[in-house]
């Protein structure tokens, strides 16, 4: 990982960031695969696609650790609310409205 501090022109920052992004997407893209093994689970289980409880848990965490990392935490929910929102509607495609 390379410090911001330590670059020093535009195209290393753009191949820093762009490196950032494919980590980003790899992280989603495995976070994605999860939710697939959700899908089964709550399928054989009889659980519902959305536990508002847990909503608001992932959100209560993720707010917290991007106050922890320095990091906008309203940003961090917004963004976390639109990737939980897409998660639930994945599994609903499956399950149905449960």
């Amino acid at each position: 990982m390379t410090s911001s501090q330590q670059i020093t022109s535009m195209t290393e920052l753009r191949a820093e960031i762009d490196r950032i992004d494919e980590g980003l997407i790899k992280l989603l893209a495995q976070r994605a695969e999860m939710i697939d093994r959700a899908i089964e689970i709550k399928g054989a289980n009889g659980i519902p696609a959305r536990i508002t409880e847990r909503v608001e848990e992932v959100v209560t965490l993720v707010r917290k650790q991007a106050i922890d990392k320095g990091f906008d935490p309203d940003f961090a929910e917004t963004l976390w609310r639109q990737l939980i929102d897409w998660s639930i509607a994945r599994e609903e495609r499956v399950l149905g409205n449960s």
